[in-house]
């Protein structure tokens, strides 16, 4: 083990993130995010103050990422500042981290990205892909035709042993989506 780790969608519990790192002994070097909805972000400030990772996050989604006090005015959430992002994450770009790379698939967001770990058939989905649904369009940038398209096009044509970790609820696998998901069947 490298000791490096990467956090994903920090967007809650700070502290229970860091007391998980430092149980695993991992230094984190970056807070990945998949989009820029308040739920998947709002620790990263408080993150970053700590350890000085990186806030790394696909450039279509920095309007959403810039309007985090009227999303938490939104949905009732205390607002609390958080530094720009310092890196652009761009589709098919390496993680450092790991044997991950990035995929743009926006939909959800313009800017929403999934991470595939190819060596362990792990898939990252975010709020893209869910157990037999998939993220919302109706909120600013979301485009279901886009939605459609990037799991049509670019997770579908993963291995279909990998598991999908999504951003809510249970874990899935491109197979039982391509075969189950009512929202987005795959083109056989």
């Amino acid at each position: 083990m490298s000791g490096r780790g990467y956090v994903f969608d920090p967007g809650g519990n700070p502290d229970q993130i860091m007391e998980s790192a430092n149980r695993l002994g991992l230094t984190i070097e970056a807070l990945i995010h998949t989009h820029a909805h308040l739920d998947h972000f709002l620790a990263a400030g408080e993150l970053r103050a700590q350890t000085g990772a990186r806030i790394c996050l696909q450039k279509d989604d920095k309007f959403l990422w810039d309007s985090l006090e009227s999303q938490c005015a939104i949905f009732g959430v205390p607002y609390k500042p958080v530094p720009d992002p310092d890196h652009w994450l761009e589709h098919d770009e390496p993680l450092e981290c790991g044997t991950g790379s990035c995929i743009h698939t926006p939909g959800h967001t313009p800017g929403s990205m999934s991470f595939y770990f190819e060596d362990s058939a792990l898939l990252i989905a975010g709020d893209t892909l869910f157990l037999d649904s998939v993220g919302r369009t109706d909120l600013p940038g979301g485009n279901m035709h886009q939605l459609v398209e990037s799991i049509q096009t670019r997770l579908y044509t993963l291995n279909e042993s990998t598991v999908v970790v999504t951003g809510h609820g249970p874990t899935t696998t491109i197979a039982h989506e391509m075969r189950n998901n009512a929202f987005v069947t795959a083109k056989l």
